[in-house]
């Protein structure tokens, strides 16, 4: 469904992803780990589409000099120079670390606000699954974004983003933040959504709770690949084990 292919991305004289190539095939979950500054984020918004958006808003304003190259394939189709937009319309979609939300909105006009690209019988089917995937935004529905807990922000940005029916749902750092009750209901959510066959990137620091989940997954360092392999692969490899296990 997704390859990158030789990815490379420049800020200024920083490299951030150096010659980056994977894959992810339809209904997979696919884990992306590394610590911080690893690389995550720049390789998920340079998928999702935000860090060529940023290249062009620079480049008009004469600020930061960002340069991208490499390949990123989306069902076949060189998504590389595409707008975000039109990558949410392919089924590309971003739920963003830190849970951003409309907070002056409710909850429900911020899921209402996700599926802004889809028809009205879309966006009843799909609110209707997000309530069902979690049962408290139901009961805080009429409460604005701003208002609710770092837990219940994630609950809600994620749903926002599967209200965009995502064919590819890519995840920064879920469980960011969270209390350790907030992340056990969050992994269960993503747990739920992988069974039921959503083709899902995930990148994250922590990767203790999701590492049994995935079907595959990459360790990067400083924007390059330093380890692959399936859950168990992983799991069982004495150095992921010291650096993300404390084993």
């Amino acid at each position: 469904m997704l390859e990158v292919k030789n990815l490379i991305v420049f800020f200024e004289n920083a490299l951030a992803i150096n010659d980056l190539t994977l894959d992810i095939q339809q209904g997979e979950f696919v884990g992306i780990f590394g610590s911080n500054s690893a690389g995550k984020t720049t390789l998920m918004n340079t998928i999702a589409g935000l860090t060529l958006h940023r290249k062009d808003r620079e480049q008009k304003k004469g600020g930061e000099r960002i340069t991208l190259a490499g390949q990123l394939l989306f069902a076949g189709e060189d998504i590389m120079q595409m707008k975000p937009t039109d990558r949410v319309k392919k089924g590309v979609v971003l739920c963003r670390e830190r849970h951003p939300v409309f907070r002056d909105n409710t909850v429900h006009e911020n899921l209402l606000l996700g599926g802004y690209l889809r028809t009205k019988s879309e966006v009843k089917e799909s609110l209707e699954f997000v309530y069902e995937l979690f049962p408290a935004l139901t009961i805080l529905r009429s409460r604005r974004g701003g208002l609710l807990s770092g837990g219940e922000q994630e609950m809600l940005s994620i749903g926002a983003a599967l209200m965009a029916k995502p064919k590819l749902l890519l995840m920064d750092e879920p469980l960011l933040g969270l209390s350790p009750i907030m992340q056990q209901e969050v992994v269960q959510a993503i747990k739920k959504l992988s069974q039921e066959g959503l083709t899902i990137l995930l990148a994250e620091q922590y990767a203790r709770p999701i590492m049994p989940l995935i079907d595959r997954g990459y360790v990067i360092e400083n924007g390059t690949m330093i380890v692959a392999g399936n859950g168990k692969e992983l799991m069982d490899n004495p150095e992921v084990k010291a650096a993300y296990f404390g084993m």
